[in-house]
């Protein structure tokens, strides 16, 4: 079971046009965030992306299950998506560097290379 700092109603949150996201602040300074993207996803989590805090955001699913996100905002997805993670050269000075990790899959990707590269130390 998922423990929310609060709910909070759609209508509290205020509108970043520059980050293309609905806000409301978190006790820690910084702010709770949700795309529209997510509302249309029938997302109803707002993340902080300083603390662990999240708020359950509370809105009629209906008003946004035709929302289409605009060229805009599916080139700024696309760009993030086709943005390669930093890979650092194989040698034994580099052993311990880890790629960035995104997602579930690139953290199994890196410990596979951590425990590659172990390998490789433990033969020589």
């Amino acid at each position: 079971m998922v423990s929310y700092y609060d709910e909070l109603e759609i209508e509290d949150f205020t509108w970043d046009e520059d980050a293309k996201v609905f806000h409301y602040p978190c006790p820690c300074g910084d702010r709770f965030e949700i795309s529209k993207g997510q509302l249309r996803d029938g997302e109803e989590i707002a993340t902080c992306p300083s603390c662990s805090l999240i708020v359950r955001v509370i809105y009629d699913y209906l008003d946004w299950e035709d929302y289409e996100s605009s060229d805009e905002e599916e080139e700024a997805g696309a760009e993030e998506a086709e943005t390669p993670a930093t890979t650092a050269p194989s040698s034994p000075s580099n052993v311990n560097s880890v790629d960035k990790v995104d997602t579930p899959a690139d953290l199994a990707s890196a410990l596979e290379k951590v425990s590659v590269s172990e390998g490789d130390r433990d033969s020589s």
